[in-house]
């Protein structure tokens, strides 16, 4: 089963690099749809209510795949069945692909098309976003994302199979989906937001920790890390924002408007520059080598497990 599970996520990681995400039948946006109607049933302006609709959502699908990973005989079944799952669940070569066509637009003077393709990226309002602004909230997406969307479900995955890959980002998707803090979503989204925060934690620090062993500096990074992260308002996405912003030698943070008029003030993370057009190549490249380092060391620690057996 470990050997199957190693092979299967070096295999799906694979996949994900070379074809990104399903162009038809994404399962994760199947998801969606599916906890659309669920929402439409279940609401109610309660933290009850959030509750319930996480568990029914979460806990179906990961059933779902705790059966089906049992019900696999052959090795060459599960690898492919982990294999599928991870593809599935792995957003990297999507990240690089929306990140690097923001700065493709950016670098033709295409502004206002820059500024629509940031939004499949961020959920602040890009309207009135000029370069350099965009070019921020680039470098800040692909960090949190690379946690979010590669290094925190390749770790579920290593270390629960399928249920964990499933589980992770079914959360992380109704956290995207609900977790925001609005009128309707502030008491009905705080299970998801918080139990995304909870799943989220380890590969946050993970991401922090790889991001200053292949940036071009690991110091900057763990200095930004340890002084800066804990004034974010997330306690995951402030420790990659901030050692991506050291360990590219950049300045993070600023202020954000959300919803037409909500204005949030985040803290100024790294010691740096303020990103430019350049940095956003930067970013992706840091990011597909801390993806690579979270798949290699997945496989090693399946394996290990299975020699310790």
């Amino acid at each position: 089963m470990t050997t199957a599970r190693a092979l299967g996520l070096l295999l799906g990681y694979a996949a994900d690099r070379a074809w990104g995400d399903p162009r038809r039948l994404h399962p994760v946006a199947g998801f969606g749809t599916c906890a659309l109607a669920v929402e439409r049933r279940l609401y109610r302006d309660s933290r009850a209510s959030g509750i319930a609709h996480v568990l029914v959502l979460v806990g179906g699908v990961t059933g779902l795949a705790y059966l089906g990973e049992r019900a696999v005989r052959s090795r060459l079944t599960q690898l492919l069945f982990t294999a599928s799952a991870t593809w599935a669940v792995l957003g990297g070569r999507s990240l690089e692909c929306e990140a690097c066509a923001v700065h493709d637009f950016l670098a033709a003077g295409d502004l206002q098309r820059a500024r629509v393709q940031l939004r499949s990226l961020v959920g602040r309002d890009t309207a009135m976003l000029g370069p350099d602004e965009i070019a921020r909230a680039v470098a800040e997406s692909v960090a949190e994302n690379t946690s979010d969307a590669v290094v925190a479900s390749l770790l579920w995955g290593a270390v629960a199979g399928v249920p964990g890959l499933v589980a992770h980002r079914a959360v992380n998707t109704l956290d995207a989906m609900i977790g925001h803090r609005n009128a309707r979503y502030e008491r009905f989204g705080w299970a998801a937001a918080r139990l995304d925060d909870l799943l989220g934690l380890p590969a946050s620090r993970l991401t922090g920790v790889l991001a200053a062993a292949f940036g071009p500096d690991p110091v900057g990074a763990l200095r930004s890390w340890r002084r800066d992260a804990r004034h974010h308002p997330s306690p995951n996405a402030g420790v990659v924002e901030a050692s991506f912003a050291g360990a590219l030698g950049l300045q993070l943070g600023g202020v954000n408007i959300y919803d037409g008029n909500r204005r949030e003030d985040r803290a100024l993370l790294g010691h740096g520059r303020a990103p430019v057009l350049a940095d956003i190549p930067r970013a992706v490249r840091l990011a597909r080598r801390v993806g690579a380092a979270t798949v290699a060391g997945a496989v090693v620690w399946c394996l290990i497990r299975k020699t310790r057996r």
